[in-house]
């Protein structure tokens, strides 16, 4: 039978949040119903309540989520009824695509949602943020997006590797491919940029530098791996970096806003031949201007990275299992919890600043 749970909706562009109860139907073949822990709120949630993302109002909003599977439908092998999952956005095809076919899933270009849509009470279909609508006390997803791991893992802490935190450790560790001795330099530093700056640690960077405008986030990026803070507000970014670096710049560069002047200063300060990685996520009438000529005569590498280019059924279990052996500071991310009808609130604190992530705990 479909159930009728609470969810948060945003119904027009701009407009605050409401609590709203949501139909969700019993899941039919490659579909799970989750009961929903916990759920991070993102930057990215709050673009879709701005219409940043596309016009399909009304979304049901989070995603950064972990729970338990509640029900499946037909032929569903991945997970059962009891396990705890962590949600992810990228439900791989496994071999229809041609980056699958190629042994390359973590570039999925077929990815999957659930086929069947929750509903308000009146039947107006919701668009669930990046699939999967976690704002929520249960919701619809494909199987492939629950991704089982470890219980021990709270869920307040496990459901951000769903998405801000895996983009950041990934854009470090999978992307730009941070190994032993490098120097990194991270531009921005939210949760994204600080994941990167965990992830730089964890790969055994010497040197990880965090850059940012804002002297309290440059404070919490040392709590992440941060061996040196500019604020480029006060300092020429490129320059200290070079000076820091030997007068190289770093091996690699990770720009977590995604702006043109950000991702300009990664680009020029990466040494002969690094890596410029761009996981901040631009708007679409954002342009860059390079002289083609730097591009050739510096060489390298500049790489986008997609959701940390991860592969949830590899890295969730591996680095939950690193969080649990107190080598990856999932903690130091949650600023605050709150319940369900924060969610407006922590809107606003996201934008001042504030928080690094406010999660929603069930």
């Amino acid at each position: 039978m479909p159930q009728e749970v609470r969810g948060v909706i945003a119904k027009a562009k701009g407009e605050p949040v409401s609590v709203e109860t949501i139909v969700i139907p019993d899941p039919i073949a490659g579909e799970a119903v989750v009961a929903i822990q916990a759920c991070g709120v993102c930057h990215t949630d709050l673009h879709y309540r701005e219409g940043g993302i596309n016009d399909e109002f009304p979304f049901l909003l989070g995603h950064e989520a972990a729970g338990i599977v509640e029900s499946v439908g037909e032929g569903v092998t991945e997970v059962e009824p009891g396990d705890y999952v962590i949600l992810n956005w990228r439900a791989v095809c496994g071999g229809s695509c041609r980056a699958c076919a190629k042994g390359k899933p973590q570039y999925c270009f077929a990815t999957h949602n659930a086929t069947q849509k929750m509903t308000l009470l009146d039947g107006t279909e919701l668009s669930p943020a990046l699939g999967i609508g976690a704002f929520c006390e249960k919701t619809l997803v494909a199987a492939g997006q629950c991704t089982k791991v470890d219980p021990a893992a709270k869920p307040e802490v496990a459901g951000l590797l769903g998405c801000g935190v895996m983009a950041g450790l990934g854009a470090a560790m999978n992307t730009g491919e941070v190994s032993r001795g490098d120097s990194v330099a991270v531009f921005g530093c939210g949760g994204v940029g600080d994941a990167a700056l965990e992830g730089a640690r964890l790969a055994g960077a010497s040197i990880i530098i965090a850059v940012d405008i804002d002297d309290q986030k440059l404070e919490w990026a040392k709590d992440f791996g941060a061996t040196h803070t500019i604020n480029s507000t006060k300092e020429d970014a490129v320059a200290r970096i070079q000076e820091l670096t030997g007068g190289n710049g770093a091996d690699v560069t990770i720009d977590a806003v995604g702006r043109p002047e950000t991702y300009k200063a990664a680009f020029y300060a990466r040494d002969l031949a690094g890596t410029a990685v761009l996981v901040g996520v631009p708007t679409p009438d954002m342009e860059l201007t390079v002289p083609l000529i730097d591009v050739f005569g510096r060489g390298g590498a500049l790489k986008s990275s997609w959701y940390g280019d991860c592969l949830p059924s590899r890295d969730f279990p591996m680095l939950i299992d690193l969080y649990l052996q107190g080598r990856l500071n999932l903690e130091g991310f949650v600023s605050e919890i709150i319940d369900i009808d924060g969610v407006e609130d922590a809107f606003h604190k996201m934008h001042e600043g504030g928080v690094l992530r406010s999660v929603v705990k069930m």
